[in-house]
């Protein structure tokens, strides 16, 4: 195994459990007037215990751009989860255009073994009416 590797943790999961959409106000840019506010869940059902580091996102749009987005942490925390514990979280993301979200989160088991958890793709599509 090289030195940049991680596993996929069996009985470690990563869902959507909720996804929102809001269109306009003060808080959203004029050219990115869509927010998608998506709400994760991520379950330790493994045997060991296992911290989270950080995530990469990928959103690949329907112009055919993308936006990657990664680094530490996990909306500013590094929750460490024993078997059977879990971890719920929101952020969001702005966009003027239709697109596809996935994600990964990184971290360590108690043995010290890089770890990772997929998170499955979802879409952000824009109501119709608001395009």
């Amino acid at each position: 195994m090289s030195e940049c590797s991680s596993i996929e943790l069996p009985g470690l999961t990563a869902r959507l459990d909720r996804l929102c959409h809001q269109h306009g106000g003060v808080n959203l840019p004029p050219d990115k007037p869509h927010a998608f506010v998506y709400f994760i869940t991520i379950e330790n059902h493994s045997d060991r215990t296992v911290t989270l580091l950080g995530r990469k996102w990928i959103v690949q749009h329907c112009d055919g751009t993308r936006m990657v987005l990664e680094g530490d942490r996990i909306v500013g925390e590094t929750p460490v989860l024993a078997p059977g514990e879990r971890f719920s979280y929101n952020s969001y993301h702005v966009t003027a255009i239709d697109g596809v979200a996935n994600g990964c989160f990184h971290g360590m088991d108690d043995l010290g073994r890089k770890i990772h958890v997929q998170l499955a793709p979802f879409p952000m599509h824009i109501p119709r009416s608001m395009e």
